[in-house]
């Protein structure tokens, strides 16, 4: 178990990508705050690790509220009384060609990926600078934080972002033993995932089936979906590494989709 006596914050965790790492990180001994806009489902994915012997809170938050942020880290610190591990994992998609996207939706897709990403760091910054131990800042990019897709550009935008401010943290946090580190993934079969592909069908004029292999999965070597697997396994990885010789780093895991 590589993440006993540890404590972690995963935002977006009530389901997909942020539940499974959630679940893994249980699993090797860490205690999970699941954090989520929907405090129910949160519940229900707490609810699921405690009946497997693993230790979890559900936290209600809003990655674009500031005052959210802060009160859930704080009470996660005083129920546990730190902060190993901050995974800002919250995102939303919108498809549109960029000559009709609305600015609203721009905003919106900037403001959970790139404003609550800014606002899980500064939270855990404040936390994590007071241990002597410091603390680990994951980033959930994409191969979007590499390269770019039609009809994605909010999406596209905010990932590459994310490089941008994890990088930042690592120069920063270094002097305070704090680690960041982006993941970067394929397309994984989630629901924001499964959105995509009838949106895309109407935007393309295709059918689902040529969305998912001609436009989805057409650069991997294997025409496979990365898994939620594949990313927790990632996430526990850069998480339970134990210097900062890993550091600044994105990890692409997508099937050879992107390789770097």
């Amino acid at each position: 178990m590589q993440l006993i006596d540890k404590t972690a914050l995963i935002t977006g965790a009530a389901g997909g990508i942020g539940r499974a790492i959630a679940e893994r990180y249980a699993r090797e001994g860490a205690r999970v705050a699941v954090a989520d806009l929907d405090l129910a489902a949160a519940e229900a994915t707490v609810a699921q690790i405690r009946a497997s012997g693993g230790q979890a809170m559900a936290l209600a938050m809003d990655v674009t509220d500031e005052a959210a942020v802060d009160a859930g880290v704080e009470r996660l610190v005083a129920e546990w009384g730190g902060l190993d591990i901050a995974v800002a994992n919250a995102g939303i998609q919108h498809i549109a060609p960029l000559h009709t996207l609305a600015y609203a939706d721009w905003r919106r897709v900037m403001a959970v990926h790139l404003d609550g990403a800014f606002l899980v760091t500064s939270a855990a910054l404040r936390q994590m600078y007071r241990q002597p131990s410091g603390g680990c800042l994951l980033y959930m990019g994409s191969v979007h934080s590499k390269l770019a897709s039609p009809l994605k550009a909010p999406y596209v935008t905010a990932k590459h972002g994310l490089l941008g401010l994890c990088r930042s943290v690592a120069k920063e946090g270094a002097a305070h033993r704090v680690r960041a580190n982006v993941i970067c993934p394929g397309f994984v079969r989630t629901p924001l995932v499964d959105r995509q592909i009838p949106e895309q069908a109407e935007a393309l004029g295709i059918s689902e089936e040529a969305v998912i292999r001609n436009v989805m999965l057409k650069d991997t070597v294997d025409g496979e979906f990365t898994t939620l697997d594949d990313i927790a396994e990632v996430a526990l990885h850069l998480a339970a590494f134990p210097t900062a010789a890993l550091t600044g780093q994105s990890v692409v895991a997508s099937h050879g989709w992107y390789m770097q």
